[in-house]
């Protein structure tokens, strides 16, 4: 009888402990609208309050391992397979890491074409997000039922017209991506000292009618931003609130002249102040970045070298930076083409001067580079050097190491390789847009947990808000997730039918 009672008595006490646990531990698995996989683990004080917020990313993609031993020339197609949805970003970075690893210049009308694809890219990659990944937060709105916060509620809120224009404006854009680069998903055209295949003459009447409808495009969907969003003050409070903004470093390409360039330049940092901390080419990276691990996430966290690792906090003294499209903004001191540079004016002045340090700012500093990217097509279409026949230097050195940078819609993305003579790859580092954003993406997640739910009030519109501070990176954590150790650790907990652990086996 005493041995019953103590069962009885012991099952209840594991029954309570368990459902204690529960009400102190909150699940978002998986979190949503994002490229690739992740959960958010929030764990509650006895008051109720976040005592701290995780996001993290179980996925492992090991590019960076199974690379190895592969012809360098096939680096742009094997990387374009890490992401469906940013293939041009890794295959246009590959194809100028190969420039630099064969020492040879990509010709002039190369780098035209490639210009093109990837600007078109960065329009059409930015509408995606504007309008289906993290446009239902505030088309729809972050309160709004969740089976309404996607393209079909965007959809119902903007009408049907202007959701025909969403997807056919993007179908046209791909149009030239495809011509210009064999196929959308995974392009074909980077090679060492220029592209595969030139632009007819043809064709540039058609790509340029595409770029004028492209630009209109960009325009009315900062007008669309403008009504649905800046004219909300509830948004606008949101966006400005304590809750999603921390103070860091900010990194970004830029020109000669400082202004946002997506597919080349130098990477230029500005401190929390906005001042210039450091500036330097590609080549240079591991002078000034260094990449952290934490035992509870595959995804690295980069921080400047020079500061330091200081942990998951913000400030000068912090080497926690961030990249993206607001980060792009703040490093830059303009944009490069006259229609975005006004809106850039107007961003700053909107959001109260510059730096900007609002993470759901980067929504507004997206659709700014749709802008800059549709007025950089049409640039690049109206010139007639782009149908040239010639279109690329042919190399003649031998490989050794090469680094290639763009700036991928989700921030700076950097491919370095290193091969034997051969050009067979002998090592290969990505840190990719949403690896530099890491440690920033793990804070926004615990502030924005922390500033949001109180009390122990949990609810869904909260619990997307704290999503909300992570979808305004626009990340993509299978691009993010490449070193393979050897061997994946693995638990494995055993529980019985109240939710109480039997057992936990670890490797």
């Amino acid at each position: 009888m005493e041995k019953t009672a103590q069962k009885v008595w012991d099952q209840a006490q594991g029954q309570a402990n368990a459902d204690y646990m529960r009400r102190r531990r909150v699940s978002i698995d998986p979190i949503t609208r994002l490229e690739g996989h992740g959960k958010i683990e929030i764990f509650l004080n006895d008051q109720g309050n976040v005592d701290r917020a995780y996001l993290q990313i179980p996925e492992l993609r090991g590019f960076e391992v199974f690379s190895q031993g592969r012809p360098s020339e096939d680096m742009p197609q094997i990387t374009s397979r890490i992401c469906g949805v940013c293939p041009t970003a890794h295959h246009m970075a590959a194809a100028k890491a190969l420039d630099d690893l064969y020492q040879v210049e990509c010709h002039p009308v190369g780098r035209m074409i490639r210009e093109l694809v990837y600007n078109t890219f960065m329009l059409e990659d930015h509408a995606l997000h504007v309008y289906i990944l993290g446009g239902p937060d505030f088309i729809v709105g972050p309160d709004a039922p969740k089976e309404l916060r996607n393209v079909v509620g965007v959809i119902g809120k903007v009408g049907l017209e202007v959701g025909k224009k969403v997807i056919s404006t993007r179908r046209r854009l791909r149009s030239i991506i495809n011509y210009a680069g064999g196929k959308v998903i995974h392009p074909v055209l980077g090679l060492p000292g220029g592209v595969a295949k030139g632009i007819s003459p043809d064709q540039i009447k058609e790509f340029q009618e595409i770029a004028r409808d492209g630009l209109e495009f960009a325009k009315f969907t900062l007008q669309v931003f403008k009504d649905i969003v800046l004219k909300n003050d509830s948004y606008v409070k949101l966006i400005t609130s304590d809750a999603f903004t921390h103070k860091t470093y900010y990194m970004g390409l830029v020109d000669k002249n400082n202004k946002v360039n997506f597919y080349d330049g130098d990477v230029r940092v500005v401190t929390p102040e906005g001042k210039e901390y450091a500036r330097f080419p590609i080549r240079k990276y591991l002078e000034h970045i260094s990449e952290h691990v934490e035992p509870w996430s595959y995804i690295k966290f980069p921080f400047l070298k020079q500061v330091g690792w200081k942990g998951f906090v913000e400030g000068g003294t912090s080497g926690v930076y961030a990249v993206a499209p607001m980060a792009r903004l703040n490093a830059a001191e303009g944009m490069a083409t006259p229609e975005a540079q006004k809106a850039y004016e107007e961003y700053f002045k909107v959001l109260g001067g510059k730096p900007v340090h609002h993470t759901l700012a980067n929504h507004y500093a997206r659709v700014v580079e749709m802008i800059q990217a549709a007025e950089r097509i049409v640039e690049l279409v109206h010139d007639p050097k782009i149908t040239s026949k010639e279109f690329r230097t042919i190399p003649t050195k031998t490989p050794t190491k090469g680094f290639g940078a763009v700036e991928a819609p989700r921030g700076t993305l950097i491919h370095h390789y290193e091969t034997d003579e051969k050009g067979l790859i002998r090592k290969a580092n990505l840190i990719v847009a949403t690896l530099n954003n890491s440690a920033r993406i793990a804070m926004s997640v615990d502030k924005a947990a922390k500033g949001l739910i109180k009390g122990g009030q949990v609810n869904d519109g909260l619990l997307n808000q704290v999503e909300m501070a992570f979808r305004a990176y626009d990340p993509c954590f299978g691009c993010a997730t490449h070193t393979l150790p050897g061997e994946m650790p693995l638990v494995v907990t055993l529980r019985d039918l109240q939710g109480g652990v039997i057992r936990e086996i670890r490797r």
